[in-house]
């Protein structure tokens, strides 16, 4: 088997293991994380705001990033730092924005640059704020996805326009415990809740895959790429 036949498979296992948790049932994962309960916001906070808007940018090739808007985290939720020029926001998600049985959910270590396009700015970035708000707010992790899933039945959360997709090509981000820093550079596209074989995803030899995310009525499709933002490459694909 070609090195990037390993890869490919090692990355599938990392990738479903780190973003999104399997639905075992939440007592079970809350038994076995490091991370039960929310740590003091400050541990979440970045405290060089000049590194954040540097590490958010670094999510995507500069020729894109330069000319992003940039958001950083604060003590009353993301705060726009940067205006932007072609319709990118770049930002760094914390751990809340993963799916609710992820035994990462509350880790403060997390740390997820991307840099999200116009439709995604528009239909995705509003539940990264509202969840922001409601961790802010004290809430607890099932309050809220209570309060996520009734804002996105009374559509005040938008469901996921066609052509929604991020970039997270950034070496310094830190995606969970599991995968132990960055895990690899990809690309991500949001859309409603869409069956796996729809995009071809999680087929043997197919480079997709799909997570989940049945709470926030959310198919997450990654797509693994060869390079990091700066350009260097991620996998080593000559077949030894």
């Amino acid at each position: 088997m070609t090195r990037i036949r390993l890869a490919t498979n090692a990355m599938r296992i990392i990738a479903l293991a780190a973003m999104f948790a399997a639905p075992w049932p939440a007592k079970a994962q809350d038994a076995k994380t490091p991370y039960p309960a929310m740590a003091p916001f400050e541990q979440y906070l970045m405290p060089d705001r000049n590194e954040e808007i540097k590490m958010a940018r670094s999510a995507a090739p500069d020729s894109i990033s330069a000319d992003a808007e940039v958001l950083v985290l604060t003590k009353t939720g993301y705060e726009t730092v940067v205006k932007g020029k072609n319709g990118f926001v770049c930002l760094v998600e914390r751990s809340w924005t993963a799916g609710i049985n992820d035994s990462n959910f509350w880790n403060p270590k997390l740390r997820g640059p991307l840099c999200l396009n116009a439709p995604a700015v528009r239909s995705y970035l509003p539940r990264t704020i509202k969840k922001t708000e409601l961790v802010i707010a004290g809430r607890t992790k099932a309050q809220i996805f209570e309060a996520l899933a009734a804002a996105i039945d009374k559509k005040e959360l938008p469901a996921p326009e066609p052509g929604a997709m991020s970039y997270m090509l950034s070496k310094q981000g830190y995606l969970g415990d599991q995968a132990g820093g960055p895990w690899l550079p990809h690309l991500m596209f949001f859309t409603p809740q869409t069956e796996s074989k729809a995009w071809g995803a999680d087929m043997p030899g197919s480079p997709i895959i799909a997570l989940q995310n049945p709470e926030e009525r959310l198919t997450v499709f990654l797509v693994p790429v060869g390079h990091w933002s700066d350009g260097t490459a991620a996998l080593h694909t000559d077949g030894h």
